[in-house]
This record gives structure tokens, C-alpha cells and sequence, in this order.
């Protein structure tokens, strides 16, 4: 009887791959996603499955919903755990290229709705600073929207190319954090566009404040589309909870409270 051997570093950053863009209700050996990048990295669909939960088992966000995972994760699991809070940017860049190895076809290609409309200002003109950057945006959006299960979490519309992973705190300004998908929130173009430029803010109990400056506006679309929203709580992700810091942030250099 053959023993399988321990997970190469490459396989396992396929694994975090997927735990970063799949909610945790999907990780499961049924899942095509799973079932395609099983085949790939030359484990079984049950295999990589458990592999995703052992991960979950390492997010205090799961287990602090009463979700355990599975309590087998390895040393390593912990070493990359530990490399992906530490460094996000060198971890998505690190991931994506693990994934990026295996893809040998355009059928393999995954389906991301993310590569097009991942948009940021990167400033800088080095051709090789640009693509990492753009991979990184398109692992943050991934990332902050399959947490939010793909719907605004304002309003509640789930219609995906209307969805932004919105940056808390601007991408120009925290470069640690730029990755970071709990410096995300998933809105609507609309209310992405309102929280960036202060109209709206999220308060330090989850609900959503209009400026007073617009509160008066006497627009009907603008009463219906953003200040009904006024005292709102927004909807919490399983996964890459807001940074109550982050919206602090926000609310203190942002905000036009």
C-alpha cells in the first residue's frame, strides 16, 4: 500500500489560493472548482477539500463563529498562514504564480470575472511592477466579493459586474494593507463611489452613515439610492471581516461627517 507523500509548498499555495476566493460553504470534494484544481495538482477532490477546511481550522473568523474545519493542519499550513497575514501583496503575487504554472491550456484557464475589471492607480511605469500589481488587484477582488457571497453589503444586489471590492483605506495611502482583503467591502459601483469619496461611511457598529451634508439634498434618487441606507447595518462576510481600524480610518480622513 503506497503512502501519499506530505504537500509540496506549491501545491499548498494552490490550496490558499482557493480558500482566499471560495466561501466556506463551497469547499467541499463535489465542487468543480475543487474537483479541476484537484486534477492539476495531483490530489484527489476529497483530498484538497480537507486540505481547504484544515485551513479554515487557522481562521479565527470561522472558528469564532462555532466552524472548527478540520483540526489537522499541518506545520506548514500554519508557515503560509502566517506568510499570507504578514505580506499579502507577496503572497497573492505568490499564489497566482503557483496557480499560473499549472495552467497549460485556455480551457484551464479559470473563469475569474475579476481580470477586467480589476482597476488601480499603481503608480509607477515599470511593465513588471504593473502586472503584479494587477494580479494583486484581481486576487483582492476576488478575495473581498466571493466573501461577501457576491452581493453588496448595503444593499444586498448581486449582480457581479456591478460589484467593486471597495479599498477602506485608499490604496495610495497604506501600501501594507493594499491586499489585505479585510480592507475591503463589497458595494455596489454606486456606493463604492459614495464611500470613496466621503458621502457615506460605515460606523464603528457596522451601520451606514450619510454625510449631513447631503442628508438635505431633496433628491429623490439620491434619498432612495444612499440615505434610505441611513442606520443600516451592513452585511458581515464569513470570511475577511472589515478592520473596525481601517474604518476608523475612514470615517476620521475620508468621511465628510
Amino acid at each position: 500500500m503506497s503512502v501519499r507523500s506530505g504537500w509540496s509548498r506549491e501545491q499548498l499555495l494552490v490550496a490558499y489560493y482557493l480558500y482566499c476566493r471560495m466561501p466556506f460553504g463551497k469547499m467541499h470534494s463535489r465542487n468543480p472548482e475543487i474537483v479541476r484544481y484537484a486534477e492539476l495538482i495531483g490530489r484527489t477532490p476529497a483530498a484538497l477539500a480537507m486540505k481547504l477546511t484544515n485551513i479554515a481550522s487557522l481562521d479565527p473568523e470561522i472558528t469564532g463563529t462555532g466552524r472548527r474545519g478540520l483540526a489537522g493542519a499541518s506545520a506548514a499550513d500554519r508557515a503560509i498562514w502566517d506568510e499570507m497575514q504578514s505580506d499579502w501583496e507577496r503572497f497573492a503575487v505568490e499564489t497566482q504564480t503557483a496557480v499560473s504554472r499549472l495552467i497549460t491550456t485556455d480551457a484551464e484557464r479559470p473563469s475569474d470575472i475579476d481580470d477586467d475589471n480589476a482597476t488601480a492607480d499603481y503608480g509607477g511605469t515599470n511593465k513588471t511592477i504593473t502586472s503584479s500589481a494587477r494580479v494583486g488587484q484581481a486576487f483582492f477582488r476576488r478575495a473581498v466579493l466571493s466573501a461577501y457571497q457576491y452581493r453588496c453589503c448595503i444593499t444586498g444586489m448581486a449582480i457581479p459586474q456591478l460589484l467593486v471590492a471597495s479599498h477602506i483605506v485608499p490604496w495610495r495611502v497604506d501600501a501594507a494593507n493594499r491586499l489585505n482583503p479585510r480592507n475591503g467591502l463589497c458595494l455596489s459601483m454606486l456606493h463604492d463611489k459614495a464611500f470613496d469619496v466621503g458621502i457615506i461611511c460605515v460606523t464603528e457598529s457596522l451601520t451606514v452613515q450619510v454625510s449631513r451634508r447631503f442628508q438635505d439634498s431633496k433628491n429623490p434618487f439620491f434619498d432612495k439610492a444612499l440615505l434610505a441606507y441611513k442606520g443600516h447595518p451592513i452585511s458581515l462576510p464569513e470570511k475577511f471581516q472589515p478592520n473596525l481600524d481601517f474604518l476608523a480610518y475612514h470615517r476620521e480622513n475620508i468621511f465628510e461627517g
